[in-house]
């Protein structure tokens, strides 16, 4: 199964808005058969690989998959069939599928005769399926917040430079980052003063035609006709307030000139930006299940006061400022007590990162049933 979840892995960033799955086949006196994992949305899935590389061998043999086996026909036909067509005497499975159009498979495996178990390793499994498995229980895309900052939690300096805090390492750690989810979020601020790409630099690392979605929060509807997020090195989403003005849209059309396209959604109870729940619901139909924050403070902050973000990315420089804006924002926190309390999953230094620190926490929500369990591993020297 750990084999099995290594391989699900290789899926991230390439087979949204499917889960990634990974399948192992073992024969009936237990050696490797066939392994397989989903690769791309619309192609065939983790089990067809194995099955097809194990050929016979799977008669009588166990099929160990990292989410339960689909039992509907979508763009492929159904795993559960074809484990059963393959011989298979036993299928274990790590993660009961929670979405209710596929689920059902471990039943229709038993009706055939089939053993079928689930749960193990299921922690694990979940952790790396951890996009997929939270946006279909909610309904809307999981939420990284990636940010930089020196050690005293400065994201720039009193004068407003921040280029570069991070090193040349941690920056291209970042396009890593940004070709595994399907959309990168920032705001307006953050694009008025910086002016970001929000692209995958690295092209070899990103399927062609696979480049996140950046999704710019402008409710005034401010974007430059010379922004960067308009050139086409990845499709563009400016979304607006739908109060805007006729006037103000109609010249925002006319900047944009079908550089980008243009979504209205209502302002949040206060008036102060856009409504996080209503964007969740826009991007989810548009089949993005997981988002990258790229904004600044302000942005972090409304997405931390809303409880939507799902995991923090931070990549820490050894510097100190002493002045300048904080990392994070405003986010309706008063008092010690209401802080919010992150569960710190794994810790990477050293030379991997030119020097810097990067931390990978989840907030600590207790009986939030889209949380998955996460153990506190130790400093990773690179």
């Amino acid at each position: 199964m750990r084999r099995a979840i290594a391989l699900a892995a290789r899926g991230l960033g390439t087979t949204s808005p499917n889960p990634v799955v990974g399948c192992v086949v073992v024969d009936a006196e237990g050696n490797l058969a066939g392994e397989g994992f989903h690769e791309v949305a619309g192609g065939p899935h983790a089990e067809v690989g194995a099955l097809r590389e194990a050929g016979e061998r799977a008669r009588g043999g166990t099929a160990y998959v990292t989410l339960e086996p689909c039992a509907h026909t979508g763009r492929t036909g159904p795993c559960a069939q074809a484990l059963i067509e393959a011989g298979v005497a036993r299928v274990v499975y790590a993660v009961a599928d929670p979405n209710p159009k596929a689920a059902g498979g471990a039943e229709v495996l038993r009706a055939a005769g089939i053993a079928a178990e689930g749960g193990l390793l299921a922690d694990e499994a979940a952790r790396g399926n951890e996009a997929w498995l939270t946006a279909t229980r909610l309904g809307r895309p999981f939420t990284v917040w990636k940010y930089a900052a020196t050690l005293d939690g400065r994201s720039a300096a009193a004068d407003g430079t921040s280029r570069w805090i991070t090193s040349a390492e941690s920056r291209a750690d970042v396009h890593a980052l940004r070709a595994t989810v399907d959309a990168v979020v920032a705001g307006s601020g953050t694009l008025l003063a910086d002016d970001p790409h929000l692209a995958v630099r690295d092209a070899a690392g990103v399927r062609p035609g696979r480049q996140p979605l950046r999704v710019v929060l402008d409710t005034r509807g401010r974007i430059p006709a010379g922004a960067r997020v308009l050139d086409d090195a990845a499709a563009t989403l400016v979304v607006v307030a739908d109060d805007l003005a006729p006037e103000a849209l109609s010249d925002l059309h006319g900047r944009i000139a079908g550089r980008a396209e243009v979504a209205a959604l209502p302002r949040n109870a206060a008036g102060t930006g856009l409504d996080l729940d209503a964007l969740g619901k826009e991007l989810y139909a548009r089949d993005v299940r997981s988002v990258l924050l790229e904004g600044g403070p302000t942005l972090a902050g409304a997405y931390a006061a809303a409880g939507l973000v799902d995991k923090v990315v931070g990549y820490l420089a050894p510097a100190l400022l002493g002045a300048g804006p904080a990392a994070l924002g405003s986010a309706g926190i008063s008092t010690i007590a209401d802080a919010l309390r992150l569960s710190v999953h794994e810790v990477v230094a050293g030379e991997r990162l030119g020097g810097d620190i990067r931390i990978t926490a989840y907030p600590a929500r207790p009986g939030d049933e889209s949380a998955v369990e996460s153990g506190t591993h130790p400093v990773k020297e690179s």
